[in-house]
């Protein structure tokens, strides 16, 4: 399974320098067929070239199952606006309202993390995401 390791963002050092709570976002997208797979990959990778430079982005890691068409995020933010103020913006915005039509499913899931405790691990990640998906 490729994966981007986790990279610090535009915030990490803001991160570094101040304690207290981080926002966490994972998601696990499955695309609808493997003639998707490169289109969503290859837009995913613009998408990380924005999140990598966003306001308030502590760091951020990528996963790609191409195979098994599951894609996954895992980043780390100074605030929910943050997030939130990047997941409007674009390209994102117009690439996620593109891809949503070649998506099976998508999961997300948020939770605060101490700064100190990130990067974010993948494996909680992946556990908090199963859970979710299965309806726990």
């Amino acid at each position: 399974m490729p994966t981007i390791p986790w990279m610090p963002g535009a915030a990490a050092d803001e991160a570094t320098a101040d304690s207290g709570q981080a926002v966490v976002m994972a998601s696990k997208f499955h695309v609808t067929s493997l003639l998707q797979v490169p289109r969503f990959f290859l837009l995913s990778l613009v998408v990380w070239k924005q999140v990598r430079s966003a306001p308030g982005v502590i760091g951020a890691s990528l996963r790609a199952e191409p195979l098994k068409k599951t894609f996954w995020t895992l980043s780390a933010w100074s605030s929910q606006e943050a997030l939130d103020t990047f997941s409007r913006s674009e390209p994102h915005a117009g690439i996620a309202g593109r891809l949503r039509k070649v998506m099976a499913r998508s999961v997300f899931v948020f939770y605060p993390t101490d700064r100190e405790q990130l990067p974010a691990g993948w494996d909680d990640a992946v556990k908090r995401l199963t859970e979710k998906e299965a309806g726990r």
